[in-house]
C-alpha cells in the first residue's frame, strides 16, 4: 500500500507542521534583517510567516505585525512565540489561503520571504496583491529562492508547482512604474546551504524591495 501526499495546500501544510515540533530555525531571515534595518517602524504584514520568526524579530525593532500563514498549527506556534518574546501586544495573527483570501488594510511593510510551495498556489496573484496593501510611503520586500540548492539530487528537483522565477520574471508581473514605485534592491544574493542530512553547498536567493511614494 502506498501513501501520497494531500495536494489540498491547507492539508499540505497543516500536515508538514504537525509532523515536527519546530519546522524551521526560529531565526528572522537574514536578507529580510538586511533590508528593513534601516526602516522606520510602522505597521507590517508578513506573508507566510510560518512560525512566526520574521515577525516577531519585526516586533522586537518596533513594528506592529501582522502575520498571515495558511496553517493554523504554524500559527499558534508563532503566537506562543511572540509571547515568549515578549511582543505579544505588538502581533496577531491571521489564517488564509493567500491565493483565496487576504488581510485587509494598508501595511508600512508587506514581506513576503520565500513565498513558495511544493503545492499549487497564485504566486503572481499574491504578489500583486501584497502590492496593493502597501500604504504610500511605504515598502514591499520580497524574496525567493532562484532555484534548487547546489547539494539537491535530481529526485528532489521533482516537485509538481515547483516556482523559482527571476529577477526579471517578478518585475514583470508587479509592473510596478514609476513614479509611483522605486526599486531599491533587485539582487541575487549566493549563501551556503546545507541540507537536513548534512550535505553542503550554496544556493542563490532573489531579492526585491521596492519603495512607494508617500503620495
Amino acid at each position: 500500500m502506498t501513501t501520497t501526499e494531500p495536494t489540498d495546500p491547507t492539508e499540505f501544510w497543516e500536515d508538514r507542521y504537525r509532523g515536527s515540533d519546530r519546522v524551521w530555525s526560529g531565526n528572522p531571515n537574514p536578507l529580510l534583517v538586511r533590508e528593513v534595518a534601516g526602516l522606520t517602524p510602522g505597521r507590517a504584514l508578513d506573508l507566510g510567516c510560518g512560525e512566526g520568526a520574521d515577525a516577531v524579530w519585526l516586533a522586537t525593532q518596533g513594528w506592529t505585525v501582522t502575520g498571515v500563514d495558511i496553517a493554523q498549527t504554524a500559527l499558534d506556534r508563532a503566537a506562543e512565540h511572540a509571547a515568549d518574546a515578549g511582543v505579544a501586544d505588538r502581533t496577531s495573527w491571521e489564517q488564509h489561503e493567500l491565493g483565496s483570501t487576504f488581510p485587509e488594510g494598508a501595511y508600512d511593510l508587506v514581506s513576503a520571504q520565500f513565498l513558495q510551495s511544493p503545492v499549487a498556489l497564485d504566486q503572481d496573484g499574491v504578489l500583486r496583491r501584497a502590492a496593493e496593501a502597501v500604504a504610500p510611503g511605504g515598502t514591499l520586500l520580497v524574496v525567493m529562492h532562484g532555484g534548487w540548492p547546489s547539494w539537491a539530487e535530481p529526485h528532489e528537483h521533482s516537485v509538481p508547482h515547483a516556482v523559482f522565477p527571476t529577477l526579471d520574471e517578478v518585475l514583470t508581473v508587479l509592473d510596478l512604474s514609476e513614479p509611483e514605485w522605486k526599486v531599491v534592491t533587485l539582487e541575487a544574493v549566493e549563501s551556503a546551504s546545507t541540507s537536513p542530512d548534512g550535505r553542503t553547498g550554496s544556493r542563490v536567493d532573489n531579492v526585491w524591495r521596492f519603495s512607494r511614494a508617500a503620495g
